[in-house]
């Protein structure tokens, strides 16, 4: 029986709720979830003053209502899955080790950053800094998957190892800034600055960009290692076309003025 979490009330100011991780409740009974401390602005509180809790000894976690201002679920998570119905705060699965996060609604800024390792899908519009590094830190996400169904803010990928992000919907400016490996899928294409300085790694776009003066056009071509990412991604519900009969891929090398090694692809249906 999953643990299933009612927001009683919205917080007035942002709620740091970094224990509501199947790492930390799985092995807690009901009584001790409730009385687990979370932090609103500078008063620290019981959980049980903001959510209703029921269930108990799961690694199973549900979460009902609008947590616009409820930050940090799932941090540091490593195993288990967290549910949520309605939007979500602010660094969601940050530093995720494994596991699974869903969310039905909209998610804030920071999704997985530095995540090394897990499964994040946001059936809704996310915020910027996906995937990405904090400030100051020079390595982003490390390996896992970020699905967001919509549209994304500001900086999402920025300063990725390794691992895959798909955005459905467009991304903003400096989509894989100072990226130095894995790939960023853009369903839907993004605005300006794309791979601005970016070192490594590989863009995706299926729709035009913008490209910057700093991005050298290379080749057309249908890389082979598509054919994997396509049958990986399939059974997430995305599609990725790599067939030569159904178009072909334009390849930009760049960011050349850092000078980088990495790689744009611009899909070119038939």
């Amino acid at each position: 029986m999953p643990i299933t979490l009612y927001l009683k009330q919205a917080p007035a100011v942002p709620l740091e709720t970094e224990v509501l991780s199947p790492d930390v409740i799985s092995q807690l009974s009901n009584t001790e979830i409730r009385k687990l401390t979370v932090y609103h602005g500078k008063r620290q509180v019981p959980l049980e003053e903001f959510f209703d809790v029921d269930g108990e000894h799961s690694d199973e976690l549900i979460i009902h209502g609008d947590l616009n201002k409820v930050r940090w679920i799932g941090r540091a998570m490593s195993k288990g899955s967290i549910t949520v119905h309605g939007k979500v705060g602010m660094h969601l699965g940050a530093y995720m080790k494994g596991g699974r996060i869903e969310v039905h609604g909209d998610a804030s800024d920071w999704i997985g950053a530095e995540m090394k390792n897990g499964f994040i899908h946001v059936h809704g519009n996310a915020g910027g800094q996906i995937g990405a590094a904090y400030r100051g830190s020079l390595a982003g996400m490390k390996n896992g998957t970020i699905i967001v169904d919509g549209s994304a803010g500001l900086e999402v990928g920025m300063r990725m190892r390794r691992g895959t992000i798909v955005l459905g919907g467009i991304a903003r400016d400096f989509t894989g800034l100072q990226m130095k490996g894995g790939t960023i899928i853009l369903m839907s294409g993004a605005e300006i600055r794309t791979g601005a300085w970016m070192n490594r790694g590989t863009i995706i776009s299926l729709k035009p960009l913008q490209m910057m003066p700093t991005f050298a056009y290379a080749s057309d071509f249908n890389p082979m290692f598509l054919n994997v990412y396509a049958k990986q991604l399939k059974t997430y519900g995305v599609t990725l076309p790599y067939a030569a009969s159904a178009g072909t891929y334009q390849r930009f090398a760049g960011d050349l003025s850092v000078p980088g090694k990495g790689e744009i692809l611009v899909w070119q249906p038939a």
